[in-house]
Formats: structure tokens, sequence, C-alpha cells
């Protein structure tokens, strides 16, 4: 699935006429098949960008097109037909009080439109088993176990589960590791990046880790202020190390500040 923005913008009213613009005319194309990485500081529009695209919030100007087609004005249960997306903590995207193997029977029936119809049958524990087993965290053998008894690190690899079981047309992740300890984030990022590549999912992950941005994926978008100030692949992310991408950060920066001023850089 293909994914275009076009001079979508946000803002957040404050209180009288004061605003706060969270996103700022953005235009942004993510062919299908393509794993694109999100990076910038706190308030740089990161998250508000994802909740444009999933329907949690709705754009005061612009079009989101999903496959060429106009879903700006659909509502965000519309879109997730289409859309998954696994948020940065564990605790959300699962329900505690269900085993692992209810929630992903749930996850399931959601995605194709059903009722709460199917048992849970030696096929599905079977299939739920091996979504689970390649993560390493030994959840396929905790099928059974309630949610609430799990680690975080588990929780979070039962969420992306959940999202990819029958894989969606686009990936939402919002900083999906962060909460993680650095070992098993490195588990649940090889996992990741083995679902969207093989079931070709298009993938837009959000992340504060500049060593993941610049491992994975084919594209890294730098954003501040609402708007995106650096967008790199194939030679020139390959090229970047985290001292670089500071650097071209930083000039692009100067560049619109100066432009802002009507000065030439």
């Amino acid at each position: 699935m293909s994914l275009s923005l076009d001079q979508v913008s946000v803002a957040f009213h404050r209180g009288g006429a004061d605003e706060r613009v969270a996103l700022d005319s953005v235009t942004l194309t993510v062919p299908e098949g393509q794993f694109s990485i999100v990076i910038g500081s706190n308030g740089a529009g990161k998250s508000t960008l994802l909740n444009a695209v999933s329907g949690v919030v709705a754009p005061h100007a612009g079009r989101i097109a999903i496959d060429g087609e106009d879903c700006t004005a659909w509502p965000e249960h519309r879109r997730a037909r289409r859309i998954a997306r696994v948020m940065q903590d564990p605790m959300r995207g699962t329900l505690p009080a269900l085993t692992v193997e209810e929630n992903l029977a749930l996850a399931e029936m959601r995605s194709h439109g059903r009722g709460l119809a199917p048992a849970l049958t030696a096929r599905r524990r079977a299939r739920y088993a091996e979504a689970l087993a390649f993560v390493g965290l030994g959840l396929e053998e905790r099928l059974a176990s309630r949610v609430g008894l799990l680690s975080g690190g588990q929780r979070q690899v039962l969420a992306l589960a959940m999202a990819v079981l029958d894989p969606p047309r686009l990936l939402l992740l919002d900083e999906h590791c962060a909460a993680l300890d650095p070992r098993t984030a490195e588990r649940v990022m090889d996992a990741t990046l083995r679902a969207a590549q093989s079931a070709c999912i298009t993938t837009l992950m959000v992340t504060h880790n500049m060593q993941h941005a610049i491992a994975f994926g084919d594209r890294v978008l730098m954003m501040d202020a609402g708007a995106i100030r650096l967008d790199l692949a194939g030679e020139a992310k390959r090229a970047l190390t985290v001292e670089t991408l500071i650097e071209r950060f930083r000039l692009a920066d100067d560049k619109m500040l100066l432009a802002a001023r009507g000065a030439t850089p």
C-alpha cells in the first residue's frame, strides 16, 4: 500500500487565539513496501504525523491518500481495516485480563471484520505459537498465560504479533522499542523487520534511537517544528553515521532559519 500526504497541517489550540502548529504543510509519499523511519526531538511532530495518518486527529488542511484514494475524512475505525499500529507503552494494545492466545484471536477476528465467532482451535494455537517463536522470548510457551503476568518485552512482542498476524497494508510503529531494555529492543526490532519484509508491509516507524534509524529501514525522515527537514534514502542513508546525521540536521535547520529571515544560505 502506498501512502501520501499533500500539504497536511495540524494545529492544537491552547486557549484564546493561541495555537501550536504540530504539522506544518507536510508533503510525503511512502511507496508500497518501503520501511521509512521518522526521527526528531520531542515536539517535532512525529507522533502527530502517525495520528493524522491513522485518523486519531483530523488535519486542518491538506489531503491524505491510501493507494491513491482520499481518506482524509475517514474515521479511525475505517482506516483500521488497512492500518495497524504498535504504541510505545507495552501496556497498550493488549488486554491484560485475557490470555496470550485470546488476545491473538481477537486481533485475528478484528482484522477479518467478524464478531467473536470462532473458537480457539489447535490449528490456531499452532499458528500463534509459530508467530511468537522466532523472537526468542519464550512467549510461544505461554499461550494460556494471562497477558497481565507477562514482562514488558513479552507484551510488546505480543502487540507486534497482533498487528501483523494478518498483515496490514500499512504498519505504524510509535517508538515501539523505546520502553524495552537494549537486548529485548534489538530482538523486537529484528522481528519487526522480518515481519514487514516477509509480507511487504509499508511501514512508518517513529524512533528516538539514531542507531536504529541508521541501521534499519530504507529511508530516514527527520522532523522539526512540524516539518520534514531531511529525507534520505539509498546511498545517502547508507553513508550515515550518528555524527553525520546530526550535522545534516543542523545544516538543514540553519538553512530553514535563513530562509525564514529572507536570506540565502
